[in-house]
C-alpha cells in the first residue's frame, strides 16, 4: 500500500514551490486522473511522512490544505478519505472544459456537453448493478431494447401528447447512432436529396456526408425561426423523400419551432411523402420559467429521435428511436442495429434514472437553473462587442453574428492562438462555406471561464 501510493503521486517532488503544496497538487491530480480513486482512505499521517520520507508537519500542512479546498474528509478516529470537491460534483460543466480539450486549447468551447448530475448518477449506478443479475444469465446481445426502458419513453411520448407504445420505440446508443441506422435504411435512392436545416448539427452533416447525400439546405435564423414557404418550395421543386429537423432549441441558433409552424411541416410532409427524422435531443432543455414545450413534430411520416447525452451526461450513449411499430421491426433486422446498440448495463443505467420522476424532476430542475444563469452571464459579457445575437430560451448556446467585416474562421484561429477553441459558422453549413459570420459559443461553461472566454476572444 504504502509503495503504491508513493508511485501513484509520481514525482512529486520536482514541482516548484512548498513541499506542501507540491504534495496536495500531486494528491490532487491523482484523483482527477483516477490513479487514486475516490473514497480512497490515505494512511496515517505518521505512515505518510515515513513513506514519503517528509516531517509529519508537510504531511499535516498539505492534508489541511486538501481538506480546505473539499478534496479530503477526515473523521476523528476514522482517519482521512479522499473526494471530489463539491464545486466540481455540483456543477453542469465538465471540469475538462475548464482546462482544455480540443489540441492545445487551454479553454475549449467546440463542446455543447454537460457534466453528469453526479450524485444521482452515482445513485442510478449502484441500483442498475443491484438489477443486473437478471441481464448476466441471458445473451446479452442486441435487442431493441430493455423492455422497460421502452415502456419508460413510451409512457414520457404519450404523457406530452404523443400516443405510443413500446413496440414503437427503439434503443441506441444516441441519437447520432439513431440517425446513422435510419439514413442507412430509409436514404436508399442518392439521387434524392436530403432535406437539411442551415445552419444544422455538424454530426448530423457528416453522417449524411458519409452515405454521399445529396444536402438540399434551407435556412433557419435564431429571430425567426423557419421559413415555412421556402421550405415547401424545396420540397415542391426537388422531391427530396428524407429530412432532418431540430424543431426545440435548434442546434445551433437555439429556435424554438412554434406550435402553428409544426403542424405545417407535419401536413407537407404528408403531402409530398416526406420522412421527417425530428431530432428531439435538446427538448427538455427549456429554461423558460415555467418551462412551456410544444406538441411534438408528429404526422404519419415523422420519425421522432432522441438522447440522454445533452440533458444527463454525454458519457450515457443511450438514444431512441419512436416510429411505427412495423419500421421498429424492420430496424431491428437491420445488420447495423447491433453496432448501434448500447450495452444492456448502460440501458439499466439509463432505466434508473428516467424512471426516477421525481429524482429526475430535480436533475431537470438544477441543470435549468445553471443554464439559465450562464446563458444571461454570456449575453451580457457580449452586450458591448458589437457582435448581435438572439438570447435563446432553451439548449446549450448562442448563435452569434459576427457583422460583415470579420469572418469566423480568422476570429477562431486568433482566439486558438491566445488557447481559446471555438467553432465558427461554416462547420455548422451545408456547402462548409457559408454563415462566414457566424460563430456558436455554448453557455456550458461556468460564469469564471465564459468571462476568461470572452476576454480572449475580444483581446
Amino acid at each position: 500500500m504504502d509503495t503504491g501510493f508513493a508511485a501513484t503521486l509520481g514525482s512529486w517532488r520536482d514541482r516548484r514551490g512548498p513541499l506542501a503544496r507540491s504534495l496536495s497538487a500531486a494528491v490532487r491530480e491523482a484523483v482527477i486522473d483516477g490513479r487514486l480513486p475516490a473514497g480512497t482512505r490515505l494512511p496515517s499521517e505518521r505512515e505518510l511522512a515515513r513513506t514519503l520520507d517528509v516531517s509529519r508537519g508537510t504531511v499535516v500542512a498539505a492534508l489541511t490544505l486538501l481538506r480546505d479546498d473539499g478534496w479530503l474528509h477526515t473523521r476523528h478516529g476514522s482517519g482521512s478519505v479522499v473526494r471530489l470537491p463539491a464545486h466540481l460534483t455540483e456543477r453542469t460543466t465538465p471540469w475538462s472544459l475548464d482546462r482544455g480539450g480540443a489540441g492545445d486549447a487551454d479553454l475549449d468551447l467546440t463542446l455543447a456537453v454537460t457534466a453528469a448530475p453526479h450524485d444521482a448518477y452515482l445513485a442510478a449506478l449502484g441500483r442498475a448493478v443491484e438489477r443486473s443479475a437478471a441481464l448476466l444469465v441471458d445473451s446479452g446481445v442486441a435487442t431493441a431494447g430493455l423492455p422497460r426502458l421502452r415502456e419508460l419513453h413510451a409512457e414520457r411520448y404519450t404523457r406530452s401528447g404523443l400516443a405510443t407504445r413500446p413496440e414503437q420505440i427503439l434503443v441506441t446508443s444516441g441519437a447520432q447512432a439513431a440517425l446513422t441506422l435510419l439514413t442507412d435504411h430509409l436514404h436508399t435512392d442518392r439521387r434524392s436529396p436530403v432535406l437539411v436545416e442551415s445552419p444544422t448539427y455538424p454530426g448530423a452533416l457528416a453522417i449524411l456526408r458519409r452515405r454521399r447525400a445529396r444536402l438540399l439546405p434551407v435556412p433557419v435564423t435564431a429571430a425567426h425561426g423557419w421559413d415555412v414557404a421556402r421550405l415547401a418550395q424545396a420540397v415542391r421543386d426537388r422531391g427530396p423523400r428524407l429530412a432532418y429537423l431540430i424543431p426545440d432549441f435548434h442546434n445551433p441558433t437555439g429556435a424554438h419551432m412554434a406550435a402553428h409552424t409544426r403542424g405545417e411541416i407535419a401536413a407537407l410532409a404528408e403531402r409530398h411523402a416526406l420522412t421527417v427524422v425530428v431530432d428531439e435531443t435538446m427538448r427538455d432543455l427549456d429554461l423558460r420559467t415555467p418551462p412551456r414545450p410544444e406538441p411534438h413534430l408528429g404526422g404519419a411520416t415523422a420519425i421522432q429521435i432522441g438522447s440522454t447525452s445533452k440533458v444527463l451526461w454525454s458519457g450515457l450513449r443511450v438514444g431512441w428511436i419512436r416510429a411505427r411499430a412495423a419500421l421498429v421491426a424492420e430496424l431491428v433486422r437491420n445488420p447495423l442495429q447491433a453496432q448501434l446498440s448500447p450495452p444492456p448495463l448502460e440501458q439499466l443505467i439509463a432505466t434508473e434514472l428516467l424512471g426516477d420522476t421525481d429524482g429526475l424532476a430535480a436533475v431537470l430542475a438544477d441543470r435549468r437553473a445553471r443554464l439559465r444563469t450562464q446563458r444571461d452571464r454570456l449575453a451580457e459579457l457580449l452586450a458591448g462587442t458589437g457582435w448581435s445575437c438572439t438570447v435563446p430560451d432553451g439548449g446549450l448556446s448562442l448563435w452569434l453574428h459576427l457583422g460583415p467585416d470579420t469572418l469566423a474562421t480568422e476570429l477562431a484561429a486568433r482566439a486558438a492562438r491566445r488557447g481559446l477553441a471555438v467553432s465558427p459558422g461554416p462547420q455548422f453549413a451545408a456547402d462548409r462555406a457559408t454563415l462566414a459570420h457566424h460563430l456558436r459559443l455554448p453557455f456550458t461553461a461556468t460564469p469564471d471561464v465564459l468571462t476568461r472566454a470572452v476576454r480572449l476572444l475580444t483581446r
